[in-house]
């Protein structure tokens, strides 16, 4: 799926061309969030460009796990994933959600969001989850108003023993 932005922004799913650029991203990400993410910058500036490139060329391609970005020709600005997880029949767990700041308010968020959806249907999944953290007002207030709702469920964050975070779901 690839869909326009402003001129000349597409949204994309990666391609193994996209590796080199996706691992600045993904550092970019890191440094500017990181309570949002499962690792560390240390941790991601740490591992071999081999590494980001055999993940890139996974998620390029079939129906387990998908990655988008935000392309506007030169440095990416955005990124959102969607998996297929075995406790979440019937929906896709977006993940890894991120739009550089000066990008935010323009609409990339919905179009990352549009195409992990189109995938999610097309590999036969009607719905999306995620998870934000809990204060994360901001976040939580852009997912609402691309439709997501609060499940009302909290979950114990992966990396940060006593921070929790929201679930919310909607239809892809």
């Amino acid at each position: 799926m690839t869909s326009t932005l402003a001129p000349p922004m597409t949204v994309h799913r990666v391609t193994p061309e996209d590796a080199a650029r996706m691992r600045a991203l993904r550092l970019e990400m890191l440094a500017d969030s990181p309570l949002a993410f499962l690792e560390t910058l240390a941790q991601a500036a740490a591992r071999p460009h081999a590494d980001y490139r055999r993940r890139i060329v996974q998620a390029s391609r079939g129906d387990q796990l998908a990655q988008f970005v935000a392309d506007p020709g030169g440095r990416l600005v955005g990124h959102a994933g969607g998996t297929v997880l075995p406790e979440w029949p019937g929906a896709t767990v977006v993940f890894a959600v991120y739009i550089t700041p000066a990008f935010r308010g323009r609409g990339v968020l919905g179009a990352l969001v549009d195409a992990v959806a189109e995938w999610s249907l097309a590999i036969g999944r009607s719905e999306l989850v995620l998870e934000v953290v809990v204060g994360n007002d901001r976040a939580v207030r852009a997912y609402e108003r691309l439709g997501f709702e609060d499940t009302g469920a909290r979950v114990p964050h992966p990396s940060v023993p006593g921070l929790k975070e929201l679930q919310m779901r909607r239809r892809a």
